[in-house]
């Protein structure tokens, strides 16, 4: 039995007046990728200097503006990837570059060498700050903490007079999730106050939830309180660097963002320690759900997700938000019927706006094929089968052939003892429909219009090997037909109905009919499928494929 008296509940904010209940997210934040930083740190085989090029190319590419590179004073491969990016002039004018370093002075003289030469960047100080680091890591009280932050406040501060290009400070209170809200304000003032408005650029306070501890509106309490209590809060940027111990790292940022948050650290994926840092991805798709601009460049997943998992040399689970295999799949016999019915009512309107039901964005949006959209196994049901055979290979199945074909299809997935690929469906669909010639053969009709809708034909076929001709007059072609063949066989047949519809466009295309048929000395009824480029003769073959499922021996 789990023993709970180990653990005691954080507490909560006693924060009555909070407002960030009754807002919403109206704009993107300030993107900060740390993938190359905090999430390189995390890999079991950290990138090499190649892969870090070719991640941070990506995230150039995809709209970041603010890359975390490393902590290039603390690794000699961070350093030299660092000095890479300088030589080869690979950072762009509008980005800039982040570099990490703890409040040591050697740490910062190093970092100042690392970043010689960059037009823009941000120097990113951090030392622990929570009740529990200081009692069982530092052994050292709140002023002895503070006096770390402002030291290396005013070393950085004094390096940054001899820097040539656009610099700009950021410090994290880390472990802030733990520490005292009133200690977290102090320190972070009296990293302002020693700053003391070195240049222009407003000063970033990085609020990170280091360890998740408590629910995500807590947090938000958190970053509401510090919001409103920040002095001269124009001249910062409050930032939050979220994990996911806890699993609700993404709920704890969008809170964040409510509560006064106007910048977002995060990795692709939600890579980094132990449960991971916030998935930057899965947040401004979310926000692009939402019709709101997530100012990134996210058009493609895969090409993110095949850089990504090369890079890091870890796989995307199926069930990852957006990224995903599985995730704009449906096994459900139910949701497939949904979003099929979604989908035609869709094209049927007209509308600009997506609404398909268990689909909350489209994923031809962010490079997703609608072919995997449903995939059939033993749970699916009529919907799904349809919805492969509409989508994928254009036909138009009548909806009171779905269940026909459904049962065909369940009985495979069974056999099979798991997923029937859509091509294995399209197989037996051929084989049941399109290409079964006994007993009854089609060869040729020759059609003579008489007027008021009748017809007369000529029609010869085989039955059970034998070559037959037949003449008959009918209300059109197919009465026609059917009256042909009872002419000559046993086959006491009526036409429940009649659909047919282009498969294909352009001159090449093809006509596919389908007959609901009965055999009315069983009462037996099914469906049969004829394609041609002919109109008539599509409907003559349907004929046959359906007496070939009623009389088959």
């Amino acid at each position: 039995m789990l023993n709970v008296k180990r653990y005691k509940r954080v507490p909560v904010v006693p924060y009555p007046e909070r407002e960030w209940p009754n807002k919403e997210i109206e704009k993107a934040p300030i993107w900060c990728s740390v993938d190359l930083r905090d999430g390189n740190q995390a890999l079991i085989e950290p990138m090499n200097v190649e892969e870090k090029t070719e991640m941070f190319d990506l995230l150039v590419r995809l709209g970041f503006k603010e890359i975390e590179i490393g902590f290039p004073a603390a690794s000699q491969i961070e350093y030299d990837f660092l000095r890479k990016l300088v030589k080869e002039d690979r950072i762009p004018d509008d980005v800039t570059v982040q570099v990490l370093t703890q409040c040591r002075e050697h740490l910062i003289e190093r970092t100042f060498e690392a970043i010689k030469g960059i037009k823009n960047v941000i120097v990113h100080i951090y030392n622990s700050t929570s009740t529990l680091q200081r009692n069982v890591v530092f052994h050292m009280d709140r002023e002895e903490i503070k006096q770390i932050a402002v030291n290396a406040t005013k070393l950085v501060k004094k390096h940054a007079r001899n820097f040539p290009g656009n610099l700009q400070l950021e410090y994290s209170p880390e472990s802030f999730t733990g520490t005292e809200l009133d200690f977290a304000l102090d320190i972070c003032t009296d990293v302002y106050d020693t700053w003391d408005r070195e240049n222009d650029n407003p000063v970033i306070f990085n609020l990170p939830a280091t360890v998740e501890m408590t629910t995500p509106n807590v947090y938000a309490d958190q970053i509401e309180w510090m919001h409103k209590h920040f002095k001269e809060r124009e001249n910062i940027i409050l930032s939050v660097h979220p994990h996911n111990d806890r699993g609700t790292g993404i709920a704890a940022t969008e809170l964040a963002l409510l509560a006064g948050a106007d910048r977002v650290e995060g990795t692709l994926f939600g890579n980094g320690e132990r449960t991971g840092n916030v998935d930057i991805i899965n947040i401004a798709y979310n926000m692009f759900s939402q019709g709101i601009d997530p100012e990134l460049q996210i058009e493609n997943v895969k090409e993110i997700v095949d850089v990504y998992e090369r890079c890091c040399k870890m796989q995307i689970p199926m069930r990852q938000p957006y990224a995903g295999k599985l995730v704009f799949t449906a096994f459900s016999g139910s949701h497939q019927d949904a979003i099929n019915k979604g989908e035609h009512a869709l094209k049927e309107s007209g509308s600009k706006i997506w609404e398909v039901p268990y689909l909350p964005i489209d994923p031809s949006d962010i490079g997703r094929e609608y072919e995997p959209v449903v995939r059939i196994n033993s749970q699916s049901g009529k919907g799904g089968v349809a919805f492969v055979m509409d989508t994928v290979y254009g036909y138009k199945m009548p909806k009171g052939m779905h269940r026909e074909f459904a049962d065909v299809i369940q009985k495979i997935s069974e056999k099979m003892g798991g997923e029937v690929p859509p091509e294995v469906i399209y197989q037996n669909f051929c084989e049941q429909y399109i290409g079964k010639e006994e007993p009854f053969k089609f060869i040729k009709v020759k059609v003579e219009d008489l007027g008021q809708h009748d017809s007369k034909i000529s029609l010869v076929f085989q039955y059970k090997g034998e070559e037959i001709v037949a003449q008959a007059e009918g209300n059109g072609p197919i009465d026609a037909v059917k009256l042909a063949i009872r002419s000559k066989v046993d086959a006491d047949i009526r036409i429940l109905d009649y659909t047919e519809h282009a498969l294909g466009e352009g001159s090449n295309a093809k006509a596919a009919a389908y007959i609901h048929m009965r055999n009315n000395k069983t009462g037996e009824d099914t469906y049969g499928v004829g394609l041609s480029s002919n109109i008539t003769r599509a409907s003559v073959r349907a004929m046959f494929s359906a007496l070939n499922r009623l009389y088959k021996e």
